[in-house]
């Protein structure tokens, strides 16, 4: 299968371009730069100049693939409103370009938001819904296509895709930790926090490629909820750091953004997805990616 990869030189996108290759797949990834398209061509793929603005580029490398995976995000923090603009025209000028082909499209999206406090499934809609909602609502404006002849299928990542290499949210918290002197953990460190290893959720996407039927949700999770007490504790061993409980509203302060949500409860079930497309989890674990030194330098 020709497949047309955007995000292709990212921490994700590199792992799904070498599944997808060693699959036997033939693939053309997004390149923005000179280093993005040197990265895509080591990993056995072909190199498509532009960005996610470029709605030109990205309606030729959709019209000319069998399959498309979405990877790309601006992720902007100092103008969301213009990333989630960007995202929603790429992920309609996609679908408008695969309207009708019966080929299929894998599109990036996150647990983040189902369902606090209890145990999210894939049977959770995305409550993003319209242009000015979390990423345009672009999840469920290709759900939409399912019905206008497009095998769409979205990928909703854990918080935490871990994995040497990371620059997420993990790797953000340590570094702050590390600025500090110390570690701290939201009231008693209970609540909950889902992951995934890189290298199963690309196997994720090239089985929601490959397999999955139209309007999908599948969930790239491996551990449903790891104890973010856990994690910090974790994290503070191998930065040779104290820990100490604040109330959650502190920790927020303490890392903008990202300390917000580790304040949250957010387990997550993948159990309809391993069922849907027989994936099961290989990869080590948060807590081991951890031990192994992937996050002493961030």
């Amino acid at each position: 299968m020709r497949v047309f990869v955007t995000g292709a030189s990212g921490f994700i996108g590199r792992a799904v371009v070498a599944e997808l290759v060693g699959a036997g797949h033939d693939v053309d990834g997004l390149a923005r730069s000179d280093a993005s398209a040197a990265v895509v061509r080591e990993l056995g793929a072909r190199a498509l100049r532009g960005d996610l603005d470029d709605l030109d580029g990205l309606r030729a490398g959709a019209a000319a693939a069998d399959g498309v995976i979405h990877l790309a995000n601006k992720h902007d923090w100092t103008d969301v409103a213009a990333s989630n603009r960007a995202e929603r025209a790429a992920v309609h000028t996609i679908s408008e370009a695969l309207a009708g082909s019966g080929r299929p499209f894998v599109l990036a999206s996150g647990v983040a938001g189902l369902a606090t406090g209890r145990l999210a499934t894939e049977r959770d809609p995305n409550p993003a819904v319209g242009p000015d909602s979390p990423r345009g609502g672009a999840e469920n404006l290709a759900l939409e296509y399912a019905g206008r002849g497009v095998r769409v299928s979205s990928a909703r990542f854990a918080p935490t895709v871990h994995g040497q290499g990371d620059h997420g949210f993990v790797a953000v918290t340590a570094g702050a930790f590390r600025r500090r002197g110390e570690a701290a953990y939201p009231a008693d460190g209970a609540n909950r926090w889902p992951a995934v290893h890189r290298s199963d959720a690309a196997r994720l996407v090239r089985l929601g490629l490959e397999e999955a039927p139209a309007g999908a949700r599948l969930h790239a999770v491996a551990e449903e909820g790891v104890p973010v007490r856990d994690i910090i504790e974790a994290l503070a061993e191998r930065l040779g750091l104290p820990t100490r409980s604040v109330p959650p509203e502190e920790l927020a302060e303490t890392i903008p953004f990202v300390g917000g949500f580790l304040g949250v409860d957010a387990p997550t079930s993948s159990e309809l997805t391993r069922d849907l497309l027989g994936w099961k989890p290989e990869g080590p674990t948060l807590l081991e990616d951890i031990a192994a030194g992937h996050y002493d330098q961030t």
